[in-house]
């Protein structure tokens, strides 16, 4: 059984895709409380590290674990925020390489947003990863999309993978899947307690020619085209930035009369109603059961925050595939 170190676990993302893969963890490392909380009772036998990663030696570690996987904070580097890189104290690219460094496993892999990728940061990325470069085989920044492996989410991120050299072979995907409808885990009954926040018309509508993109009511939660996967779910939702189920279906017509010329509407779109922290977890391919811990605006983040368990399963079984088990 191949073993894992979980860096910025979360809620357990990553982890439970690679349980369902057959591995097992041997730690868990993360600094908010009530993601701790959530992963302990998610995950009650593992090593929970509720601690600033910086303080630890992970030395111990060393021939104990096969795998290090982990998704550092993503606000340095995403296109939402102000993309200060290197510069934000938040940037924890340094952190992962150090404990890969201590820990010595046979392969890693990193998740992280797809700006990282872009012109921008992707010097910066390649600088931190050098010291790796001569004891692993690495591969990436690897563009994904979870929909295209059974994630109801249109959600693009990319892939860091070494796998030490000698040990194995490539870390291979498989070819992209159909893509499910976000129809197929929610729809117009709400599950758990609804979400209260309504959805008001927009002043000044930012149009593009899919009624499900743009911007026509206030905040930054789209409407759900229930015949595609979702957007991305944000660790933003909770308020006026959730995704809302269209129930009446009126975006569609009221988007082809702002399309032309007509004038904004005032007041709120009739039968409509923002997903709740359960549907949001859903469409991230938690199990149902998944024990979230905290208020509701934590788990909304600690939802968007995870990586989706589907995408960490399909990576989980391609890194044991690469390491020959």
């Amino acid at each position: 059984m191949l073993t894992i170190l979980d860096l910025f676990s979360g809620a357990g993302g990553l982890s439970l895709g690679f349980h369902a893969a057959g591995y097992k963890t041997v730690a868990a490392v993360e600094v908010a409380p009530d993601a701790c909380a959530t992963y302990r009772a998610a995950f009650p036998d593992v090593e929970m590290l509720e601690k600033d990663i910086k303080t630890i030696d992970f030395t111990k570690y060393s021939g104990d674990v096969d795998v290090v996987i982990g998704g550092p904070p993503c606000q340095p580097f995403s296109t939402g925020g102000k993309r200060m890189g290197a510069k934000d104290l938040r940037d924890m690219l340094p952190e992962f390489v150090r404990v890969v460094l201590q820990v010595r496993p046979k392969a890693f892999l990193m998740e992280n947003v797809a700006g990282l990728a872009g012109a921008r940061h992707a010097p910066y990325l390649r600088e931190v990863f050098q010291p790796l470069f001569n004891l692993y085989d690495i591969e990436g920044p690897r563009l994904v999309n979870a929909a295209d492996y059974g994630v109801p989410q249109k959600r693009k991120r990319i892939l860091m993978t070494g796998i030490r050299k000698g040990e194995g072979g490539e870390f291979c995907l498989p070819d992209a899947g159909e893509h499910v409808p976000v129809s197929e885990v929610v729809g117009p009954n709400a599950i758990g307690t609804p979400n209260r926040s309504k959805v008001v018309y927009a002043k000044t509508p930012d149009l593009r020619p899919s009624p499900y993109d743009g911007q026509m009511f206030n905040g930054g939660g789209r409407p759900l085209n229930m015949n595609a996967p979702a957007h991305t779910i944000l660790a933003s939702c909770g308020g006026n930035k959730t995704p809302f189920i269209d129930i009446g279906t009126h975006v569609p017509g009221y988007h082809q009369h702002l399309m032309k010329g007509g004038k904004p509407r005032v007041g709120d779109l009739p039968d409509a109603r923002r997903l709740t922290p359960e549907e949001c977890a859903a469409i991230q391919t938690f199990p149902a059961d998944h024990p979230f811990q905290g208020a509701r605006s934590s788990i909304y983040t600690q939802v968007g925050n995870a990586v989706p368990p589907k995408l960490a399963h399909v990576a989980a079984v391609a890194m044991a595939e690469a390491l020959g088990c």
